[in-house]
């Protein structure tokens, strides 16, 4: 009678060891799946007029973005190119001073933007007169700008 009991017993947890098996199978590839899936609908990209974006969507508006998005330095030495034409090389320097100052991230930048700017005050008002506005602003590049463009 024993042994009967025993087989019984077997038997009654066999299908529920079955679907436990299956769960612990299943289970962990529908969260996998799904957490997955979670993360591609997510709107990573900041804009907010496309309230879901999937991750190919992403991966590519993120190339084209970065290709037509430029650089905050290339954005501030255009505009004190223009600055420098438009006025002269003091103001120009004056709001790079002030940029590095308001932005101290750019203080990397601000030894290639002087010498850019030193390159173009050369090109608009010659050496002797470019030279002349001068001034310690980022390690005095804008000179080294001034001497490299006139030599």
């Amino acid at each position: 009678m024993k042994h009967s009991t025993i087989q019984q017993t077997r038997r009654g947890q066999g299908p529920a060891r079955r679907i436990g098996r299956t769960l612990a199978l299943v289970l962990p590839v529908v969260l996998v799946l799904s957490g997955t899936l979670a993360v591609t609908r997510v709107n990573w990209s900041g804009n907010t007029s496309h309230p879901v974006l999937t991750a190919a969507d992403a991966s590519a508006s993120n190339a084209s973005s970065r290709a037509a998005a430029r650089a905050p330095y290339q954005v501030l030495q255009d505009r004190l190119l223009t600055e420098l034409q438009a006025k002269d090389p003091g103001v120009a320097l004056t709001h790079l001073q002030q940029a590095v100052n308001e932005s101290p991230s750019l203080a990397r930048h601000c030894a290639a933007i002087a010498r850019a700017l030193g390159r173009a005050a050369v090109r608009v008002y010659g050496p002797t007169r470019a030279q002349s506005y001068a001034r310690p602003v980022c390690d005095t590049a804008f000179a080294s700008g001034v001497a490299a463009a006139h030599s």
